[in-house]
């Protein structure tokens, strides 16, 4: 291992109390190693302003280098293309695809400007990693500069199949950008499955190794690599004297009655109108459920200002209202939804404290609520974990329940089983879920990553 490493990541964090999957395994790596974590501070800069120049900080051995962006970086890089476009395309919602050709331009630019800016930090030898979609063609900016660094990219998003992509105006493009790169990381074996078929179908690449792809005159290295969590870091916070309290109140406040949980971003791919409806399905086929169990959803908000996200809300205080009003009564509200962000030493406690983990989202890269979920439980008395097909988790995730999510029928029956699963299954399928747990922890996920790429020859 030689050279520093440098991050490129939409947000920046810190290394010294990072919150969040990617922030824990990003300072991880750049503690270690030494390097710069260069990305978004956060901050719009005053309407007519410009960025700027970003600010740096120094942690230690990391740098850290983080600006602003301009009001209309930020309407129409972030919101427009990456939010408006990208992520629905993404997560195969085609009907809130918004596409303007102000929004790729300016996309462009900014990648431009990042690449500008980061390129003069760069040395030779050193480990250049950028994270996610709203940064795809930032490694071809970088080669245009003539820098010969070992550059590797991670999707944290699905990769859509070659027909959905191709609803994107300038996916050719897109595609042909990552392609700047020494090797690119996919969630699951299907998104790298969807990515060749697009490069062998609708490129003209061809395979020239077992993950090695040809096309745009460059080979590519592309490869699986299942994120995780920090599975030991999350147990022990499930255990401290404060979670035992949470647990004690949360107990006591349902009164004998089963929890079912859900935490999610307020977010249209997480499936939450579908998974409301699920449950009043339980609700209606199993009478004797009635006044017996609890759903507990966490839906921290998100991108406010775009449109799809307040119908959503809207959608869901609806739904719960009428189902409320219809099965609850002045002991008993069978829906509990809380539209804030919770601290996650809090969640681990009310993952142990819910009989029943409910993580159904239409599409999603990964899901490590999934994986938290498992984390928290008491193996000698474990809660079970109700899954959607359709999150990368359940590629190996395979002994919990798993789910179509548009299939509220579908989900009332497993939420069913779920809460009458005897304790011996439970934790047979616990000890399963626990070993994937282990085997994909975030740890492993990120040196696996970057030995490939210090392995991988450049084309």
């Amino acid at each position: 291992m030689s050279g520093r490493l440098v991050c490129v990541s939409n947000r920046t964090g810190t290394t010294k109390s990072p919150s969040g999957g990617l922030a824990v395994a990003l300072s991880a790596a750049l503690r270690q190693r030494g390097g710069i974590w260069f990305g978004w501070n956060g901050q719009i800069a005053e309407e007519g302003a410009s960025a700027g120049e970003p600010d740096i900080t120094h942690e230690e051995n990391v740098e850290i280098v983080a600006g602003a962006m301009t009001r209309q970086e930020y309407e129409n890089y972030y919101l427009g293309f990456s939010n408006s476009v990208l992520w629905p395309v993404c997560h195969h919602r085609l009907d809130h695809v918004s596409f303007r050709r102000e929004y790729v331009d300016e996309y462009r630019r900014v990648n431009r400007r990042f690449a500008h800016q980061l390129a003069p930090r760069l040395q030779e030898g050193d480990l250049v990693w950028v994270h996610d979609y709203h940064l795809m063609p930032l490694g071809a900016e970088l080669r245009a500069q003539q820098l010969g660094l070992r550059m590797g990219f991670f999707l944290h998003v699905p990769f859509p199949p070659p027909d959905t992509l191709m609803v994107v105006p300038d996916h050719e493009w897109l595609v042909r950008s990552l392609f700047s790169y020494d090797l690119v990381g996919f969630q699951t074996q299907g998104d790298c499955m969807n990515f060749l078929h697009y490069v062998l179908e609708q490129a003209g690449g061809e395979m020239v190794g077992e993950s090695r792809v040809k096309a745009f005159g460059r080979e590519l290295e592309v490869r699986a690599f299942p994120i995780g969590i920090d599975v030991e870091a999350f147990r022990e916070m499930a255990r401290t004297a404060e979670a035992r309290r949470t647990i004690r109140r949360m107990r006591q406040r349902n009164l004998g009655r089963a929890q079912i949980i859900g935490v999610d971003r307020l977010d249209y791919s997480k499936g939450l109108p579908e998974r409301y409806r699920a449950f009043q399905k339980l609700l209606e086929h199993y009478p004797e459920t009635r006044g017996r169990v609890v759903l507990m959803q966490i839906a921290q908000p998100t991108r406010e200002a775009v449109d799809a996200y307040s119908d959503l809300r809207q959608e869901l205080e609806w739904l719960s209202g009428a189902i409320n009003g219809s099965f609850g009564d002045f002991e008993w509200t069978p829906i509990r939804s809380i539209h804030r962000s919770v601290p996650r030493s809090t969640l681990a406690a009310l993952f142990v404290a819910s009989r029943v983990g409910l993580v159904t989202p239409l599409r999603d890269g990964m899901n490590l609520v999934a994986k938290e979920y498992v984390a928290a439980q008491d193996p000698e008395d474990p809660g079970v974990l109700v899954l959607s097909r359709f999150a990368g988790a359940a590629e190996m995730m395979t002994s919990a329940l798993l789910v179509n999510p548009y299939n509220a029928e579908e989900m009332a029956t497993a939420l069913q089983t779920a809460l009458q699963m005897p304790l011996e299954e439970r934790v047979e399928r616990h000890r399963d879920l626990m070993r994937v747990n282990v085997e994909t922890d975030v740890a492993k996920w990120r040196s696996s990553f970057l030995s490939v790429l210090e392995a991988v020859s450049q084309s």
